[in-house]
C-alpha cells in the first residue's frame, strides 16, 4: 500500500514540476502576435494563390499589419473591396489599384504556325519544353499542353481546340499570376486591364531574326522597328528582334497597330475603325485646282508670225493670133 501511495505522490510531483516549467517557458519565450493580423486574415478570401507576392493569405495579412502602409499591396482575388476592408481594420488609406488581367502573348494558331512534327509524350508544357523546341518551327511560342489551365484555381483560362492556344476569361481572371508562373515559355503576362478593358500589346515572344521568325509563324514579330519610330510616347522598345509595349507609357493611340506589317500588334476591345472615304482629295488639292484654273483662264498672248514676202505678179503670156 505504501508503495502505491509513494508512486502516486511521485507522479503528482513530477506533473507539478513539469507544469511549472512549461508555464515559465511559455511566458519566457512567448511570441506576441498583433490581433489585427487575425482580423485582416478573416476578411481575405483565403485563396492562398500567392498572387499578392506573399506565401498565402496569412503572410499577406502579416505584411499589411507590419508595413504600416498599404501602398503597393493588393489582393488580386478580393480586389479593391477587400483592400478597403483591410484599410478600415488598420486605420489606413486604401490606395486605388489598377485592375490587372492575364494576357496571352502568342498568336501562333494552327493556321499561323504550321506543325512540323508531333509530340507523343506526357501532356505537360514543362516536360515538353525541357525535351525539345515544340511541334512547330517556333521555339518560343505556346506548347499547347495546358499547364496554365491546370494551375488556374478560378477556371479563368481554357484551351481553344481550334486555335490550340489558351484563352483568358476576363470576368473570372483575378490576375493571381498562377498561369504565368506555370508557363515555361513565359508567354502569359499580367498586364493592366485598361479602361473599358482596352489594351494594346505585341502578341509575340519570338526572338529569332525576322526571316526565321516569319518562316515559323506568319504573324511573328520581325523586329522591323516601324512601331518604335511611329510611337509618340516612347512606349515601345525593340530588344532581341522583338518589340515590347510598356503598358504604363502606352496611350492607346494605335499608331503602332497601323504600321505593323505582320499584324503582330493587337488592339483589344477597341471599336472598329471608320473606313476612309474613297476619292477623298487632300486638303491642298482644292488650292492646286484653283491655281490651275487661274492659269487656264489667263489671257493668251498671240504672237504674229512675220508675213512672207509677196511674190511679184506674173502676167500670163498672150496667145498669138
Amino acid at each position: 500500500m505504501n508503495v502505491i501511495l509513494i508512486a502516486v505522490i511521485s507522479l503528482g510531483a513530477i506533473a507539478l514540476v513539469s507544469a511549472a516549467i512549461l508555464y515559465v517557458a511559455s511566458k519566457k519565450f512567448a511570441v506576441y502576435e498583433d490581433p489585427r493580423i487575425a482580423q485582416v486574415a478573416e476578411v481575405l478570401p483565403q485563396a492562398n494563390c500567392g498572387g499578392c507576392g506573399y506565401p498565402g493569405c496569412s503572410g499577406f495579412a502579416d505584411a499589411c499589419v507590419k508595413a504600416g502602409s498599404l501602398e503597393g499591396k493588393l489582393c488580386p482575388v478580393g480586389g479593391q473591396p477587400v483592400m478597403t476592408k483591410v484599410a478600415e481594420i488598420l486605420g489606413l488609406d486604401a490606395a486605388a489599384a489598377e485592375p490587372m488581367v492575364a494576357v496571352v502573348r502568342c498568336n501562333g494558331t494552327c493556321a499561323n504556325r504550321p506543325r512540323v512534327n508531333q509530340y507523343d509524350g506526357a501532356k505537360s508544357c514543362a516536360i515538353a519544353s525541357s525535351l525539345y523546341g515544340g511541334e512547330t518551327g517556333c521555339s518560343f511560342g505556346c506548347l499547347g499542353c495546358g499547364d496554365c489551365v491546370v494551375a488556374c484555381q478560378f477556371d479563368a483560362i481554357h484551351m481553344n481546340p481550334e486555335t490550340g492556344l489558351p484563352e483568358v476569361d476576363e470576368a473570372k481572371c483575378t490576375a493571381c499570376g498562377a498561369c504565368a508562373k506555370a508557363c515555361p515559355r513565359s508567354i502569359i503576362e499580367i498586364r493592366p486591364q485598361g479602361k473599358k478593358s482596352r489594351r494594346v500589346y505585341v502578341q509575340c515572344v519570338n526572338k529569332d531574326k525576322g526571316a526565321v521568325a516569319r518562316k515559323a509563324c506568319t504573324v511573328a514579330c520581325i523586329g522591323c522597328g516601324k512601331c518604335v519610330k511611329v510611337c509618340p510616347f516612347e512606349a515601345i522598345t525593340l530588344e532581341n528582334n522583338l518589340a515590347y509595349i510598356d503598358p504604363n507609357k502606352c496611350k492607346s493611340c494605335r499608331k503602332c497597330e497601323e504600321v505593323c506589317p505582320q499584324g503582330t500588334i493587337i488592339a483589344l476591345n477597341f471599336p472598329p475603325r471608320k473606313p476612309k472615304a474613297e476619292g477623298e482629295a487632300p486638303v491642298a488639292a482644292p488650292k492646286a485646282a484653283e491655281a490651275s484654273t487661274k492659269v487656264a483662264e489667263a489671257p493668251k498672248k498671240t504672237v504674229e508670225s512675220p508675213k512672207a514676202p509677196e511674190a511679184p505678179a506674173t502676167e500670163a503670156p498672150k496667145a498669138e493670133a
